[in-house]
């Protein structure tokens, strides 16, 4: 495998020297998406979602949903703060939380696994703001994908409850069944108080600690889609991604659907932010729910750039890349499937 990877490596050094123009200016791209989409989207998550852990407040939320949560989904209680963060701050911020549970033995690897799978969508903002209305000029296909998009997410969150069927859960934060919503509450608060105490921090170590780890983070979410748009760019400079085309032009002519929006799949394969802008301003003489079904798709799938930040994530803990993998293309096929539903003409 070392081998492989070495000799990849070096063709892309020699890409980028054969292209240096092209490697400019997709990391000149690569690099404004990240200052203008992503650190002002993720890091105030980041950072907020790493203070409420400090507070004890996940652990609050955790025993209050515990009940809903194990039944549906099989993740404690403490899945659902991490659902709610995620679905309104986009990918990847479901992964660091799950890794920070991981890391307090609040989920084992198969819940955080289960977490991750479905937890790593699109925020409102990006799909509203820069894919429904920047790319697709036309905010009334926002509610599609996001019917499309989170409806999907939530189908899948609840078939990884089958994942790791044999395993077992871990113990909720306070026992809460056969309670009053009142003795709920109370142990709540007691659950949020205990983990505040463990934690020790003043609030001037919590703030700083969170705003390093928060902005070591975004330094590599930010080198990963730089780095994954220079790729992007180099193999197409190259032609090597004319047979990936042809690939894919053959697989939606199985399905009826336009060969064009072959290259919005495979930027979106790479990287979200292209693929969706490229699907979103694709030929008018293509039908818009096609176009719509494609974003959803990549908007589903994450990118490779999306990959590749979780997987440093999860670098850290015991959970295992490959279900997330799965997961991100159950995902994306239920999406475009959901748009097709969910449209009408």
């Amino acid at each position: 495998m070392t081998p492989i990877i070495a000799l990849i490596t070096c063709a892309i050094v020699v890409f980028m020297i054969i292209f240096p123009s092209a490697t400019l200016e997709s990391s000149v791209r690569g690099l404004a998406i990240w200052w203008d989409v992503l650190f002002p989207a993720l890091f105030p998550f980041f950072v907020i979602s790493e203070m409420l852990l400090g507070f004890g407040i996940v652990h609050f939320v955790g025993t209050l949903l515990d009940p809903l949560m194990r039944p549906i989904f099989r993740i404690p209680g403490t899945g659902g703060f991490v659902v709610a963060i995620s679905f309104a701050s986009g990918y990847p911020v479901g992964a660091k939380l799950t890794a920070q549970l991981w890391d307090q033995k609040l989920v084992n690897r198969e819940e955080g696994e289960r977490l991750v799978a479905f937890t790593t969508t699109s925020d409102p903002i990006f799909l509203i703001g820069a894919v429904s209305v920047g790319f697709f000029q036309d905010a009334r296909v926002a509610p599609i994908l996001a019917l499309a998009h989170y409806g999907a997410g939530i189908l899948i969150g609840f078939l990884m409850r089958f994942h790791g069927a044999r395993s077992s859960s871990t113990k909720p934060i306070q026992p809460s069944t056969g309670v009053s919503r009142e003795s709920r509450i109370r142990l709540a608060i007691r659950a949020m108080h205990q983990a505040r105490l463990r934690d020790g921090r003043d609030l001037g170590k919590l703030l700083s600690d969170s705003l390093q780890s928060s902005l070591k983070l975004m330094m590599v979410v930010g080198g990963l889609v730089v780095f994954f748009s220079v790729i992007l760019e180099l193999l197409t400079s190259a032609h090597v991604m004319n047979g990936m085309y042809s690939l894919i032009q053959s697989i939606l002519g199985l399905f009826g659907m336009p060969p064009e929006m072959s290259k919005s799949i495979m930027n979106g394969i790479f990287e979200v932010t292209l693929g969706a802008k490229s699907a979103g301003t694709a030929g008018i003489d293509i039908p818009l729910v096609t176009k719509l079904a494609i974003a959803a798709f990549v908007l589903s799938w994450g990118g490779l750039s999306v990959h590749a930040q979780v997987a440093s994530i999860l670098n850290a803990t015991n959970l295992r890349y490959w279900p997330f993998l799965i997961a991100r293309f159950a995902h994306g096929i239920f999406a475009m499937i959901f748009v097709f539903l969910f449209y009408k003409s």
